[in-house]
């Protein structure tokens, strides 16, 4: 087979495969809210993510413990305190205005020093049951840590044998958007791939387009080969986008590798999933079918990837299925790369895993797909 020929082809076919993405409205604003708004609100209302909760302080004690105390909660995770009386504390919580309400105690201070155990009582908005149930917590600790130094700094509260210094790696503020944001890409990239390409190969068909091609001097190969380039080059284009307009430069998010190394092994993630999702194009005869048949892959190609849940808690037997999935050497690689500044020593396995997962993909997908076109022919 002539080499130019089968190149011009495959470009041309591409294009072409463009050309009608860009008609298609529906999967353009699919395109766009996947990569931008989508990104933002995984990255900024993750269920479990406490985010400038609106917090209110009785300071009947007027102290300097008090007044440490009050200055613990800061942004992000509470909005700055209001400083309000005994008073206003129901008003404003009936009104909605405050989720935690704390109420320091007149001689708070005192009581602790002279060895006595002090209540502090907080209100909580329950109805607000997310925020409530976290947020709780982070008040508790947020007091105890700023009555601990107190204490230790003035010699009363005995020190332990062995302090125990915490240090965060890759995420010093233990901020959930930047994991939300990351790993919100990653699944995008795969759930756009495999729909673009499968949508695309049911367009043909729903359009009567592909018995056009039948009839014209292309390949099977040729064809896949397109819709693996085309559907991959919007995907690409729009995760690197996104990652620097959204994720960087909105969210605030800090890529700590190479972007480069990132995209490459996107590139390989994509020509494994595209060609999943021509497979799956193949075997749905309609849009319907495709659209049930994405639900059963999708859905364990993200949950089961190791984003949501590490791997290492899953049952021995998910871990060896999910191998074959490219997900799983996905995620891997992008943790990796963007949170640790991995480079290619690190990342190798990964990337050979993803290009043998996709030849196998792709081969068995144009071997189904070249049955197909002999039944239609």
């Amino acid at each position: 087979m002539p080499l130019a020929p089968t190149l011009r082809n495959i470009f041309y076919l591409g294009i072409k495969e463009l050309r009608s993405l860009m008609r298609d409205r529906m999967m353009l604003f699919l395109i766009l809210y996947a990569f931008s708004f989508a990104i933002y609100a995984a990255a900024t209302a993750m269920p479990e993510t406490l985010n400038r909760a609106p917090i209110a302080i009785v300071d009947e004690d007027r102290s300097i413990l008090s007044a440490r105390i009050i200055h613990g909660f800061y942004a992000p995770l509470f909005a700055s305190p209001k400083l309000i009386t005994t008073a206003e504390m129901d008003a404003r919580m009936d009104a909605g205005m405050d989720t935690f309400a704390l109420d320091i105690p007149p001689n708070f201070e005192r009581d602790l020093l002279a060895g006595r155990q002090p209540s502090i009582q907080l209100n909580v908005d329950a109805t607000r049951m997310t925020q409530a149930f976290t947020g709780s917590a982070y008040v508790q600790a947020i007091v105890s840590q700023e009555i601990a130094t107190f204490l230790f700094r003035r010699h009363i509260a005995d020190s332990a044998p062995v302090e125990l210094v915490l240090r965060a790696r890759f995420n010093p503020g233990l901020s959930k958007s930047w994991f939300g944001a990351v790993m919100e890409v990653i699944n995008n990239v795969t759930m756009l791939s495999i729909i673009l390409a499968g949508a695309a190969l049911i367009r043909e068909r729903e359009h009567g387009t592909i018995e056009h091609l039948l009839v014209m001097p292309v390949t099977p190969l040729e064809i896949m080969v397109s819709k693996v380039w085309a559907t991959g080059a919007v995907v690409l284009l729009a995760t690197a986008c996104s990652l620097v307009i959204v994720v960087e430069r909105i969210l605030q998010v800090p890529i700590a590798g190479s972007l480069t190394l990132f995209l490459a092994a996107a590139a390989l993630s994509l020509f494994a999933t595209t060609s999943m999702g021509i497979f799956l194009g193949i075997l749905g005869r309609s849009m319907p079918q495709f659209g049930l048949l994405l639900i059963l892959v999708i859905l364990p190609l993200e949950m089961l990837s190791g984003g949501m849940t590490p791997r290492e808690s899953m049952p021995a037997i998910v871990r060896t299925l999910m191998e074959a999935a490219p997900t799983t050497h996905f995620v891997a690689l992008a943790q990796a790369v963007l949170y640790r500044n991995a480079g290619f020593k690190v990342v190798w396995p990964q990337l050979l895993a993803l290009l043998l997962i996709g030849v196998t993909l792709f081969t068995g997908s144009l071997l189904l797909f070249r049955r197909r076109l002999r039944a239609l022919s």
